[in-house]
């Protein structure tokens, strides 16, 4: 007889398709919201932003956005090695599960207590949203803040995931931000990288860094206005695909972030937070911030890899783990 967990999620998963194609034809009624009996919890009692209370001058940027959704006591049993914050959206459920059974899995290593979120805000789709509440009640891995979820938004998502490690994970070891497109060699990471046999650094921060500058031209992605942001340089910053830091770092940047103008490239950003902390990244080149093509000792050499679907994420998987025992 099938599982609780395993009826919930094949309902989710019908209720995803339902959603998402209904969406595609047009704008849900509320009525049709009605028609889908999903069973919706009480909206959360807001949760203030008391993190940091010592903060002696008038907030620039304040982030009191409430927790729509929240997973308080994830660390509460056992403090984690890694927490691993993963920058999703509403619609990438098919993600979200490719890394849920993968690489993201909290139980593959059992010597060392990951444990994994995905950070979202909130979508302007009222059926989104209730899809998620139903996602999170199944897998209690999400974190939604009540600001809207859009890409120039980015820098919100990950200032809460900063904040959410200092308030409820404060003892963890290290973080990795990641997003959910990125193939992670965990073993690579935590072992190779991290070592948790040795102790903790402190003031820690290494991924792909980057040493550039705005970009002028308003059509790019990347266009940052010059009275925004009027330097011709930016501080060494960490490709927002994937980095990694101490867990002490996260409280100072979010710190940092409440009296530091915000800018919507949110890699850069978290690069202007580390120079004012006097934090220098450090450069690791297993960090890619670019598609690889597959093969299975390249791959045993890196720690990210981007662009990569859920269908690739679980070939990936299955082929580095059944194939241990050869070598490169």
């Amino acid at each position: 007889m099938p599982s609780k967990v395993s009826c919930l999620y094949l309902l989710t998963v019908v209720c995803w398709a339902s959603a998402l194609w209904y969406l595609s034809v047009s704008r849900p009624s509320s009525s049709f919201i009605g028609q889908m009996s999903i069973p919706i919890r009480k909206a959360p009692k807001a949760v203030k932003n008391s993190t940091l209370s010592n903060v002696r001058t008038r907030s620039l940027n304040p982030h009191d956005f409430s927790y729509l959704v929240n997973e308080a006591k994830k660390c509460e049993a056992e403090p984690p090695f890694l927490v691993i914050l993963i920058s999703t959206t509403h619609k990438e459920f098919d993600a979200r599960q490719a890394i849920r059974e993968t690489w993201g899995d909290e139980t593959t290593f059992p010597d060392v207590r990951v444990v994994t979120l995905f950070l979202l805000g909130r979508s302007t789709d009222a059926v989104l949203n209730q899809m998620v509440e139903q996602e999170s009640q199944i897998f209690h891995d999400i974190v939604v803040e009540d600001f809207i979820d859009s890409y120039h938004n980015l820098t919100l998502k990950t200032m809460m995931g900063m904040r959410w490690v200092a308030t409820f994970c404060s003892k963890s070891q290290y973080v990795l931000k990641t997003d959910s497109d990125i193939f992670v060699n965990m073993e690579n990471l935590i072992y190779s990288l991290l070592k948790p046999t040795t102790k903790p650094r402190r003031r820690y921060f290494t991924g792909y860094v980057i040493n550039g500058g705005p970009i002028r031209d308003m059509r790019s992605k990347w266009y940052m206005p010059r009275d925004l942001y009027p330097d011709s340089k930016y501080p060494p910053f960490c490709s927002g695909t994937g980095y990694v830091f101490s867990a002490d770092v996260a409280e100072l940047i979010y710190k940092t972030s409440l009296h530091t103008r915000l800018l919507h490239l949110e890699d850069v950003y978290v690069g202007v937070c580390l120079r004012k902390l006097g934090i220098h990244p450090f450069q690791n080149s297993g960090f890619n911030h670019w598609k690889m093509a597959y093969s299975l000792c390249r791959y045993r050499r890196v720690v990210t890899v981007h662009q990569i679907s859920p269908e690739e994420m679980h070939r990936i998987w299955n082929d580095m783990t059944s194939k241990k025992h050869l070598k490169c």
